[in-house]
């Protein structure tokens, strides 16, 4: 599949030939949602438990007398109605993490870039800017008509004057080629890959 790059002021850079293997994959909603999914689980955070009656630190010594004091007639310190007692139906710990074939997430991914090689898809021949501002950077993204969720791919690294310049624009993110994923590429409205990013992609299928 041959594509047309372009530089950031949107002047013309000659072409690019993207792997079929990866840009061209029919989408699949199944693998693409599995993938998400997968994704956003492993995100989570181990959701913490409470102490219960049988984990607090207190006397299991009767501590009053059964008769005579007036009031129920209690044992055990750590019972959930005493201050400090342990909690009665407490929460439990969980674990969120789900665990998927390489195999599967990898085709999620080569699925989530084919998508975007259908419609939004933008080849870059690099991220350098003469004039590595916010104001500068919007307009260029305003003349190439980029609008919305905007997703930048670098290659091995992030021109650091460019993401200073894109960290102030909202709905644009910006990440290395290593750190590209299903979940922000099919999050976003447009993909701008540069040509090292086209290269790195394409090199970690085909190792």
């Amino acid at each position: 599949m041959k594509v047309k790059v372009q530089k950031i002021d949107g002047k013309a850079a000659g072409d690019v030939e993207l792997n079929d293997a990866v840009f061209g994959v029919e989408p699949r909603a199944d693998i693409l949602h599995r993938v998400v999914t997968w994704q956003l689980e492993n995100r989570r955070a181990t959701a913490r438990p409470t102490r219960e009656r049988s984990d607090v630190a207190r006397t299991g010594k009767k501590w009053g007398r059964q008769k005579g004091s007036g009031g129920a007639r209690h044992g055990d310190r750590g019972a959930p109605i005493f201050i400090g007692g342990g909690k009665a139906h407490g929460a439990r710990k969980r674990d969120f993490e789900q665990q998927l074939n390489k195999k599967v997430r990898a085709l999620g991914l080569k699925m989530a870039l084919s998508s975007k090689a259908k419609d939004g898809l933008v080849i870059l021949d690099s991220l350098d800017l003469a004039d590595a501002k916010t104001k500068a950077l919007k307009g260029h993204f305003d003349k190439n008509g980029w609008n919305g969720k905007v997703l930048v791919i670098g290659g091995e690294s992030v021109d650091d004057g460019f993401a200073k310049a894109a960290r102030n624009l909202p709905g644009v993110d910006v990440l290395p080629a290593v750190g590209a994923n299903v979940y922000d590429i099919l999050n976003h409205d447009t993909l701008v890959l540069t040509k090292d990013a086209v290269e790195k992609l394409e090199a970690r299928f085909n190792g």
